[in-house]
């Protein structure tokens, strides 16, 4: 069994959306299975604000998970181009997986909402990319074989699945927003089998 963590973190509730999405389409995969986690917010001070684990929905991601998996979809709301700090400060606490190369030749890709259309999706994308290639992981987006990634009128990029929130962010996920993300789950979890298979 392919274990594909999808780890995010949400404010609003839309990017939380779109990793269930992502998830089916990991699901969809045979012998696939999606680990979906979040990360706490960042304390405004220097003392724990959050509790051990949240009240509802997916639990916080742990070392283990974060290491053991046999891919990632990692995605954050836009925040002027880039990702969230929760999802930041988690990932930069990720040194002894990077130093013990427990991610290297495992498949990756990122998604991510914004509430304007030209609110920095693809820069979002590409940066959250970066981490993921330090770790040495092979990153994937979404080919235009997708024909929904030509039509869409919202989210959608070849650099991952997006989703136009809008300023109020509650804009729901377009038809064509919904089958990409499925879309990108689908191409992780299959690449994540070849990568088993292949012995990479």
């Amino acid at each position: 069994m392919s274990r594909i963590l999808v780890l995010y973190y949400s404010r609003f509730g839309a990017t939380a959306k779109m990793a269930e999405l992502i998830a089916e389409g990991v699901e969809s995969i045979s012998d696939c299975e999606a680990v979906v986690r979040t990360v706490p917010s960042v304390s405004p001070d220097n003392f724990a604000s959050e509790p051990s684990q949240p009240e509802q929905g997916p639990i916080y991601c742990s070392e283990a998970d974060f290491k053991e998996c046999d891919g990632i979809i990692l995605g954050s709301p836009t925040r002027f181009g880039n990702m969230a700090a929760p999802l930041k400060y988690f990932i930069d606490g990720t040194g002894a997986a990077w130093m013990q190369g427990s991610l290297v030749n495992k498949p990756a890709a990122c998604f991510t909402s914004s509430s304007s259309m030209h609110g920095g999706q693809e820069s979002t994308l590409l940066t959250m990319a970066l981490p993921l290639l330090h770790h040495g992981m092979l990153f994937c987006g979404i080919p235009f074989t997708e024909t929904d990634l030509s039509e869409t009128t919202s989210g959608g990029t070849p650099y991952g699945a997006s989703h136009l929130a809008g300023g109020k962010s509650d804009n729901p996920i377009s038809d064509t927003e919904a089958r990409l993300c499925k879309a990108l789950g689908k191409r992780v979890a299959a690449l994540a089998r070849a990568v088993e298979a292949a012995e990479l």
